[in-house]
């Protein structure tokens, strides 16, 4: 029997298509979170396969409680399933955060995770009706400040992080300011 999160949001970009995630995906994303590249969501290889399951869990159990999560990103030609990106506001969250992942290493630096995120902005804030958007980065996580900032983000130093860490919050323009919707049209 396959089991799947039916009446989700599935998004498509020129290269993605952007789902829930599926019970298929897990093993790319196990794969992912017991490397050093995690570290910075709460993985790494000193971690099991039973933390890994949880976590995965969680992605898919976020858009049962909050009826949005995090998609899939997954490449429209071979149907290879990239990483993660989308809305995510767990219950201890100050703020919504747009989060994202790459989990196949071969992904990085292909502009894939701009092209999501760009998605899923302009979905946070069109169809979710969303008035503002954070993403809370660890500031050792220089490529993903990058993207932050190539998507129009800056740091918000006034806003609160669910870290006690000098994780940096990264606050998305919203749809009227200056650079706002436009780009994400």
């Amino acid at each position: 029997m396959t089991v799947s999160l039916t009446g989700t949001t599935r998004l498509e970009t020129e290269r993605l298509i952007l789902r829930a995630p599926e019970p298929i995906d897990y093993p790319v994303w196990e794969a992912f979170f017991l490397t050093d590249r995690a570290t910075f969501i709460g993985g790494g290889p000193e971690h099991d396969k039973g933390r890994a399951w949880r976590a995965f869990c969680s992605l898919m159990g976020h858009w049962l409680m909050n009826g949005c999560g995090v998609f899939a990103m997954i490449d429209r030609d071979s149907g290879a399933v990239l990483g993660s990106c989308g809305p995510w506001f767990p219950s201890l969250w100050p703020e919504r955060e747009i989060g994202w992942t790459v989990w196949d290493p071969a992904a990085e630096g292909k502009g894939y995770m701009a092209e999501a995120a760009t998605a899923i902005i302009a979905h946070v804030f069109n169809d979710l009706r969303w008035d503002t958007a954070v993403s809370y980065i660890d500031p050792k996580n220089t490529r993903s400040m990058a993207l932050a900032e190539r998507l129009g983000a800056t740091v918000d130093a006034n806003a609160v992080s669910p870290f006690d860490d000098g994780t940096l919050v990264y606050r998305h323009p919203a749809p009227d300011a200056e650079g706002g919707m436009e780009a994400y049209a």
